[in-house]
């Protein structure tokens, strides 16, 4: 156990980083571009958003921040590839927006709202480098709207393999988000103080035999869903292989190719109703719905009968 070190990337362990103030003052400099004397002080807030009604989807996020001027920032690390990341994105960080009003208060009471992802996978294909900023401005002359919101993005598959002596502080915390090897954390330690901070913390967690067994909980959890959702993606290209192919054999060979695309694109809607299920499954156990309304609101907006909610609600309970 002495040489074991828990990889940041994995959402425990980048949480139990953040609890330690100097790596959030470092980290949020590094993302929002500020001088880290700038920041007096950064409070870690409930990161579960207030529900206003019993059908909102309540949020709960990763690691959500306050700094000293009240700017409210959410921290989510995502590991598997979610093509619909910006609207997620964008429903917490206007949800985390919206809560802030009260009754009888006016809209100077509104703070800014910053949103951190950091992605273990492509989002916007090779059009952007690993580092992307967000806000919402004028089309033509990129007048800004509102500063209210901002949205960052780092996607870990982008990063350069080698660092140059002049490397940004931005990436330097983006290395030891995706690292793994001690020599990786040393170099980087090395490198920058709050870097070196959030690297004792990783050292402090990973010795805690209480903190190791939820880290290797949450691991396994992520595992177990990655190769679930590769397993049904690869059954699905074979299955559509295997159709294109008899169909092709029946009809010729241009209208079985047409057929096979035809399946490839039904198998994509499926895939897409499947993490529909999940999704909502996932959020109802997180809001603490009972297992009876979960399975309710499968039949209704999936047309499942009983029984096809039930085993969905099995399958995809177990990655909670």
């Amino acid at each position: 156990m002495t040489d074991f070190l828990m990889k940041p990337k994995i959402d425990f362990a980048f949480k139990e980083i953040m609890m330690n103030e100097q790596a959030r003052i470092g980290f949020l400099s590094a993302v929002l571009g500020l001088d880290p004397a700038d920041i007096r002080e950064t409070k870690i807030l409930n990161t579960n958003l207030r529900k206003e009604h019993e059908d909102d989807k309540l949020g709960i996020l990763d690691v959500r921040v306050s700094l000293n001027d009240d700017t409210e920032i959410d921290i989510e690390i995502q590991l598997s590839p979610l093509s619909v990341w910006a609207d997620r994105s964008l429903f917490y960080t206007a949800k985390m927006y919206t809560e802030q009003i009260h009754a009888g208060e006016d809209y100077s009471a509104f703070k800014k709202c910053v949103s951190i992802s950091v992605l273990d996978f492509k989002l916007f294909g090779d059009e952007l480098g690993f580092y992307s900023c967000f806000h919402i401005s004028e089309d033509t002359k990129r007048v800004l709207f509102t500063d209210k919101m901002e949205f960052h993005v780092l996607e870990l598959p982008k990063l350069p393999k080698e660092l140059k002596e002049d490397a940004s502080d931005i990436l330097l915390w983006a290395k030891f988000i995706n690292a793994e090897r001690k020599e990786e954390f040393d170099m980087l330690a090395s490198r920058n103080k709050y870097i070196e901070s959030a690297y004792e913390q990783l050292r402090v967690i990973s010795q805690s035999a209480e903190k190791r067994l939820e880290y290797e909980a949450r691991e396994k959890a992520i595992r177990d869903h990655n190769q679930m959702m590769y397993e049904a993606r690869s059954e699905g290209l074979k299955q559509g292989i295997e159709e294109g192919l008899e169909r092709g054999l029946e009809q010729g060979m241009r209208q079985g190719m047409k057929q096979g695309i035809e399946q490839g694109l039904e198998q994509g809607r499926a895939e897409g109703r499947i993490e529909g299920i999940q999704a909502l499954i996932l959020d109802n156990l997180e809001e603490g719905v009972s297992k009876e309304k979960t399975l309710s609101k499968l039949e209704k907006r999936f047309g499942l009968t009983q029984e096809q909610a039930a085993q969905y609600f099995r399958q995809f309970a177990q990655c909670e």
